[in-house]
């Protein structure tokens, strides 16, 4: 019975993730263009500082976003 209940837990903890991870998932794309040139060394930046070229990407869009609602009235919100 003790195993049972471990499992049972379990479970629900897994469907929990699940759960979050759908919330997370992300839902459309922002396709540009750029320099061959400079996508390629921007990339390799970020390989070596252990991150994603889409992570800083994410992260910037935030960061600008934040920024300017901020300074930007509430009618553009």
């Amino acid at each position: 019975m003790y195993i049972q209940r471990i499992y049972i837990k379990r479970r629900a903890f897994v469907a929990g993730k699940k759960e979050k991870q759908k919330k997370l998932r992300k839902d459309s794309q922002l396709v540009i263009r750029v320099d061959a040139g400079e996508r390629d060394a921007f990339v390799s930046l970020c390989e070596s500082l252990d991150t994603s070229a889409s992570r800083e990407i994410r992260r910037f869009m935030k960061r600008f976003l934040a920024d300017h609602q901020k300074s930007a009235g509430p009618e553009q919100k």
